[in-house]
């Protein structure tokens, strides 16, 4: 039901209302008051009519100049962000784009070449004199992510994605969950233990991978192998799954993501193994290649449009609701079975 809109602080000869009172008053989040703008017949009729009877009593225009002048607001967004050539950032970065223009507001993006403090203090500060209204940080690398924590600005609404900053509200998938989903799956199939190649030890998403393997192992009394480590390329899978396949006792392999396991494939190919006869094999990421690799990928897919969309959800609370900076979110991962993981084989 929608609310008595002389419940809201909304002075009319003071500001002009925004999205995020509209929000408030139909009862529903900023999101759904953009859908319906954006896409009015994705949006269920009893909750499209709150919404459009909140825009008529408060009068709310999308007139970005005109609320920017009253609001000091540009209506624009900033996203700083590294290695976007990979699979994953590159997934975030995307995600995030397309919820940041559906909640109607202008992207801005800044990429740095690499991780340090002085670039990441000049792609902050780039942003903010474009007076952006807030700020999405992609931040895997350790490195990167504390440099960022030097160059925010206070003044300045901040939401970390796939790090964990101090003081600062984050967004990411669970990658504890998702690895301990491969190795449980690996290990009901029948396998002795589970090889896992991981990413570099600075991303905090190769980190979360390894500490959910390392669980389930040891929650199933499993022996741990020594981890390989790779750099996220297929090359590094490659070289890994040379080494694995001179191991008999290496039938089911985890490898940190999509790509490392695809060079993981051929050497076990080039070496004769049968994927999954003799060694199954899980990916992560499912990039959109893994259906289609010899055999079809078994690997997690992260839910990268949900988390852009959860990121722009609590950032616009913080910009138009002046909300305080909330828990931050986990999104859990799926775990998608294809045809290179099979029962053991004896």
């Amino acid at each position: 039901m929608v609310k008595d809109p002389s419940e809201l602080s909304v002075a009319k000869s003071r500001r002009l209302p925004v999205m995020g009172d509209v929000a408030r008053l139909a009862g529903v989040s900023h999101m759904t008051v953009s859908r319906v703008l954006n896409e009015p017949e994705s949006v269920r009729p009893n909750t499209r009519e709150r919404v459009l009877l909140a825009i008529e009593q408060l009068g709310y225009r999308r007139n970005s100049a005109a609320r920017s002048l009253v609001t000091r607001r540009s209506q624009t967004l900033g996203v700083v962000c590294f290695d976007t050539t990979l699979y994953g950032p590159a997934s975030m970065l995307n995600g995030i784009e397309h919820a940041t223009e559906d909640a109607g507001y202008a992207v801005s993006v800044a990429s740095l070449r690499r991780p340090t403090a002085e670039a990441a203090t000049q792609a902050v500060q780039r942003l903010v004199d474009q007076s952006v209204d807030g700020l999405v940080l992609i931040a895997p690398q350790a490195a990167e992510a504390m440099a960022f924590v030097r160059a925010l600005p206070t003044d300045v609404p901040v939401v970390a994605v796939e790090n964990a900053l101090p003081n600062v509200t984050s967004v990411s998938v669970d990658q504890v969950l998702g690895a301990r989903l491969v190795t449980e799956h690996l290990l009901a199939l029948g396998h002795e233990t589970v090889h896992h190649v991981r990413g570099p030890s600075d991303w905090s998403e190769a980190n979360g991978r390894v500490d959910g393997w390392l669980a389930a192992l040891e929650e199933n009394g499993r022996a741990v192998p020594r981890e390989l480590v790779g750099d996220w390329s297929a090359k590094s899978g490659y070289v890994a799954g040379q080494k694995l396949a001179r191991d008999r006792r290496a039938t089911a392999v985890f490898a940190a993501n999509d790509s490392m396991a695809l060079g993981v494939l051929r050497a076990l190919h080039e070496a004769g193994a049968r994927v999954p006869e003799d060694v199954s094999v899980v990916g992560f990421d499912d990039i959109p290649e893994a259906a289609f690799m010899t055999p079809p990928l078994t690997t997690v897919s992260q839910p990268f449009r949900d988390v852009g969309r959860r990121s722009i959800e609590i950032l616009l609370d913080e910009i138009e609701g002046g909300e305080e900076r909330g828990a931050s979110s986990v999104i859990p991962p799926e775990l998608v079975i294809r045809n290179s993981t099979s029962s053991r084989r004896t």
